[in-house]
């Protein structure tokens, strides 16, 4: 195994004894404030990315819409990305395409969840269908197959208990998905406590990483989360919400007062977004290459 890659480097991070953590990224400038503020890995939200597009997550926004996101999310962090693979945007033939364009754009994996197509987000109405078992693991498979990469990451997220269904359901369906080829399992819950994913996590015994997005049980202390052997944890949806809402303050204060004065505290100095992003690199190499005066023969 290479260990210069970011799939190599995410590879590691799965295979190391200790927990990591994933933070959203929707588009280049959330990318490098993550990667700045030193997480070791970043997660191209479906939901995230769909929210800056300005379409809901409900497989309105296309995988090539997504994927020009992730491409922009790629490029300017230098951190492993893995990328929200929804239902991976169809049959097999999608999901393998939508991987195999993924691993080109740099992403390091794709995580493909087992709901049928087109999706809702997790967190929306209690519809929530599950594809067969073994239609998801043909689906793995046809991912694991068009990879380049032996480090390039597929990972299997099960929406069981999403869509109401037992904890011994996840976990059958956790272990059909690991015997297809799967190199780690995303559990997804929306309870307000951890307590099924702590019940899964007893029983998984780490067969496999285990993935997780404590959105709504966030308060969970992190030593919880070590205690019960997961992996990584995903913060899925943070940097977009907190865009959000200062976004929306700071809209409505500006035309309710007709000026920025009473937001203008509230408002990242300049000269921060132009050092995040370089600026300073940017004259010095215009003085370098702006004018090259070049030895006549």
């Amino acid at each position: 195994m290479s260990t210069g890659t970011r799939s190599a480097r995410l590879r590691a991070l799965f295979e190391a004894p200790e927990l990591f953590f994933f933070m959203e990224a929707h588009d280049g400038l959330s990318a490098r404030i993550a990667d700045t503020a030193g997480f070791p890995a970043l997660w191209a939200s479906g939901l995230s990315i769909s929210t800056a597009l300005g379409v809901r997550d409900s497989s309105e926004a296309s995988w090539s819409q997504i994927l020009d996101v992730v491409a922009r999310v790629v490029d300017a962090s230098r951190v492993p990305v893995m990328v929200d693979g929804d239902t991976g945007h169809g049959d097999f033939n999608s999901a393998r395409r939508f991987t195999r364009q993924a691993e080109r754009i740099g992403a390091s994996a794709v995580c493909l969840e087992d709901k049928v197509f087109p999706k809702m987000n997790s967190f929306v109405g209690d519809g929530h269908e599950l594809a067969p078992i073994g239609e998801f693991c043909g689906k793995l498979r046809a991912c694991l197959d068009a990879r380049d990469d032996d480090d390039f990451r597929v990972v299997a997220r099960t929406e069981a208990l999403i869509a109401g269904r037992s904890v011994a359901e996840a976990l059958e369906r956790a272990h059909a998905y690991a015997d297809a080829g799967a190199h780690a399992v995303f559990i997804h819950s929306r309870r307000k406590t951890a307590e099924q994913i702590a019940e899964f996590a007893a029983a998984w015994r780490e067969r496999l990483p285990l993935v997780i997005a404590p959105t709504t049980y966030a308060d969970t202390p992190t030593a919880e989360f070590r205690a019960m052997g997961i992996k990584g944890v995903i913060w899925a949806n943070q940097n977009m919400r907190a865009a959000f809402a200062a976004m929306s303050r700071v809209s409505r204060d500006i035309l309710a007062a007709e000026g920025v004065v009473r937001v203008e505290d509230d408002l990242a100095p300049l000269s921060e977004v132009f050092s995040l992003l370089g600026y300073d690199e940017l004259a010095e190499d215009e003085r370098r290459y702006a004018d090259v005066e070049l030895g006549l023969r």
